[in-house]
């Protein structure tokens, strides 16, 4: 219970200070956890370099999603110690503790039986047999009727133990539901910022910074980066218009991929499609076509074949 305690909320002292509530019978204060805290600063870092901006933006929607994953953390601690740790808890300090009472009243009453049945053996006079088969009557009465009492509190343990394998599915629920939330909300993030171009946007003028044809990467997986004197500004152009590269060749897809806007082309795992590079094109992206359907492409979800 303690070790569930500590995954559940690391903080020792917000563990001490919600259990003294508790004992108040007092709500707790509301507490901002790590993941919350981490994407309001992000928020504020992007609000600050502007949402115009790639990189305000980016930040933004990484705060967004830390911020429902604290949500989603916080929703796991409450439905844990509601389902899970509230009932092993009630059991440990109450039931437990009567039966773990109980049954060491009947080991001392089994004791006290074993040492009358000694002094009975050992009575030799009449008058002292007859006082101690007296005490062995009522030590035996005593016995057996504490015997009674730990058995009908033991045989209650079978439902116990349903009881709290009940609980154990429901904190395991829990856990699963966590860990597909956190799981849909990076993948969507993910999605989000594989849509993004590495390029800036400026926020006056809305012009572009692309790197100029002559360093543009020409295979997949290129990782030469344009000096600063190789930049040139131009303006966002029509998809359409750009002036295709020599050099397509055929792809693998890796991963599933879902179309952000009409510029680009969704993908399916596996499948293979044509690709090249287009002037002007940001280096994290080639064009893709399949039959009639062409867009852009994310160099990370390819395999180059030939």
């Amino acid at each position: 219970m303690k070790q569930t305690e500590v995954l559940l909320q690391p903080n020792p002292n917000a563990r001490i200070e919600e259990f003294v509530y508790e004992k108040l019978d007092r709500k707790a204060p509301s507490r901002v956890n790590n993941p919350e805290l981490l994407g309001q600063y992000m928020i504020d870092a992007g609000t600050e370099f502007g949402p115009g901006t790639a990189y305000g933006n980016a930040l933004i929607k990484c705060g967004e999603t830390q911020k429902r994953i604290g949500t989603a953390d916080r929703e796991l601690i409450q439905t844990s110690a509601l389902n899970f740790l509230t009932p092993l808890r009630n059991f440990i300090e109450g039931d437990y503790k009567t039966i773990a009472k109980e049954r060491k009243l009947l080991q001392n009453k089994r004791l006290d039986l074993d040492a009358a049945k000694t002094r009975l053996k050992k009575a030799k006079a009449a008058e002292t047999r007859n006082s101690s088969e007296q005490e062995l009557r009522i030590t035996q009465s005593e016995f057996d009727r504490q015997a009674e009492i730990t058995r009908l509190l033991l045989e209650g343990i079978s439902s116990t133990h349903a009881h709290h394998l009940r609980c154990l599915n429901d904190f395991v629920e829990a856990q699963m539901t966590y860990y597909a939330q956190c799981y849909q909300y990076m993948l969507d993030l993910q999605k989000q910022l594989g849509s993004f171009p590495s390029n800036y946007l400026c926020n006056n003028n809305q012009t572009a910074v692309t790197p100029a044809p002559s360093v543009l990467p020409n295979a997949i997986g290129s990782s030469s980066m344009a000096p600063t004197s190789g930049l040139v500004i131009t303006s966002p152009s029509n998809l359409n218009d750009l002036k295709e590269c020599s050099g397509s060749r055929k792809a693998r897809v890796l991963y599933d991929y879902d179309a952000a806007n009409s510029t680009e082309l969704s993908l399916l795992a596996d499948e293979v499609i044509t690709v090249f590079s287009v002037v002007g094109m940001d280096s994290d992206w080639l064009m893709g076509e399949r039959g009639n359907q062409k867009g852009k492409v994310p160099i990370t979800y390819l395999e180059l074949l030939n």
